[in-house]
């Protein structure tokens, strides 16, 4: 009888095999002895466990996923910088604008009041509050002699024109009033007074009772084809003229004359304004009154309405508006020599308790008529060569930016009886709309980095004086 054959111990079924396994040999037939065509089997712990392979397969795709996401973010952000960004994309704006700070107001403290401050490395100057409405100021000796007669000479070499006044807002108010006041301006910059007026109501048949005044029905039956038609036949005279001078624009920016440049940052100095804002505003405008010379009382900044927008800002407005205006934050006058007779420049109404339009005329007396009545203003400057005054033109809003115009800044230039008189104007122009501002001033610095001096505004193109030595 033959032994037994000892059990081999590969077909033993290892501990750890799951019940299923041997039950489904049981079921196949097959006994202890006979070798099972079972499948090899990873120990619990070996790295081809089924659970890692899972676990790693997710980080895998994890992995992969960011990758790829971190792609495409820096495709859509930045683009395809080395192709041509095409016409679209160099047709968009510039970016959000940077929110601008608070603007710098001095304080004027009381009339009189005087404080020392240092706008050149080797004097003193003393600024003097002379009102509070408007706010203010006069510092003797801001330019010296030689820079007096450098601008001067430069604007004699450069040519001055006739100083134009375009029809004014007031002249399109008339046609819709009651009644036109006596002595208001009525377009080609003409100064009408209360002689004009009766001549002109009489010439139209405008007035039939005579009492000077239009009534409601006298304007309701007066042809304004008439008016129209009277105001061009008659040319006014130089005297008869809101402003009767001549003037021309000297260029202070990058590569000005040196003394043009010294004075401009002079004036950021006195201003304590931004350089951003006083190097992108007007150039300097120099004026010469001749004997006879006059500007009626009038204000260097216009409305703050929905309906206008600002000359300086105009470009990036992106805005449909039917009015433009200046707007001048502030202006620095300067006196340019001594005027044998008149030329004071007269504040009618500074410092007045109260401002009321209507009252500037009084008894026959316009105080805006500054070749018959700037004796009777409140506040008369002498001109004295090297002199400056400025003044701000608006109120300020309560959050550090622009606000209404001040009409306390009411200002003009009287009657030169006598010689010649000369004056520049810096103007700082700003927005009173604080973002339209920002925007302007981000434009214009990306222009300047692209395009340099070409692509600045066309006022600022003036480079013809940049290298000129005058013999002073």
């Amino acid at each position: 009888m033959a032994a037994a054959a000892a059990p081999r111990p590969e077909a033993a079924s290892p501990k750890w095999a799951p019940p299923e396994r041997e039950r489904a040999g049981a079921a196949a037939g097959l006994d202890d002895c006979e070798d099972a065509p079972v499948r090899p089997l990873c120990k619990p712990r070996g790295i081809c466990s089924r659970a890692y392979f899972l676990v790693l397969m997710v980080f895998v795709h994890l992995y992969l996923g960011n990758v790829l996401a971190l792609l495409l973010f820096v495709h859509y952000s930045n683009g395809d910088e080395s192709s041509d960004p095409g016409p679209q994309r160099r047709s968009q704006g510039p970016g959000p604008a940077p929110t601008l700070g608070p603007l710098t107001r001095l304080e004027g403290i009381k009339v009189g009041h005087e404080r020392k401050v240092q706008l050149v490395a080797d004097r003193d100057h003393f600024i003097r509050t002379l009102s509070l409405k408007p706010l203010l100021f006069e510092i003797p000796g801001f330019l010296s002699d030689e820079e007096c007669r450098l601008i001067i000479h430069l604007a004699q070499m450069k040519g001055l024109q006739r100083s134009q006044i375009l029809p004014t807002e007031e002249y399109e108010e008339a046609m819709g009033t009651m009644q036109v006041l006596a002595q208001t301006r009525l377009g080609n910059g003409r100064w009408m007074t209360p002689e004009n007026i009766q001549e002109m109501y009489s010439a139209i048949k405008a007035d039939p009772d005579g009492d000077g005044v239009l009534s409601l029905q006298e304007f309701a039956d007066m042809d304004l084809r008439d008016f129209h038609k009277y105001m061009r036949s008659h040319k006014a005279a130089s005297s008869e003229l809101v402003r009767n001078s001549h003037h021309t624009w000297l260029y202070q920016g990058e590569g000005a004359h040196h003394v043009m440049r010294s004075i401009r940052q002079r004036v950021l100095r006195l201003t304590r304004l931004s350089p951003e804002i006083v190097e992108l505003s007007e150039p300097l405008q120099v004026v010469r009154y001749g004997e006879g010379g006059h500007y009626h009382a009038h204000v260097d900044s216009g409305p703050v309405y929905p309906e206008t927008i600002c000359s300086h800002t105009k470009l990036v407005a992106n805005e449909s508006v039917p009015f433009e205006t200046s707007c001048r934050y502030m202006t620095v006058l300067f006196y340019l020599n001594n005027v044998t007779g008149g030329g004071e420049t007269v504040f009618p109404v500074a410092d007045n308790r109260t401002y009321d339009e209507m009252s500037l005329i009084q008894d026959d007396v316009d105080l805006r008529d500054t070749r018959r009545h700037c004796d009777k203003g409140n506040l008369r400057v002498k001109p004295r060569q090297g002199t400056a005054v400025f003044w701000y033109n608006y109120l300020p809003d309560g959050q550090g930016w622009v606000g209404d115009v001040d009409d306390y800044s009411l200002h003009g230039g009287c009657l030169v009886t006598r010689g010649t008189k000369w004056i520049a104007n810096n103007w700082i122009n700003v927005d009173p709309s604080r973002a339209r501002q920002a925007l302007f001033q981000q434009e214009m610095a990306r222009l300047a980095r692209e395009g340099g001096t070409d692509a600045q505004p066309e006022w600022a193109l003036d480079r013809a004086y940049r290298d000129a030595r005058v013999e002073l």
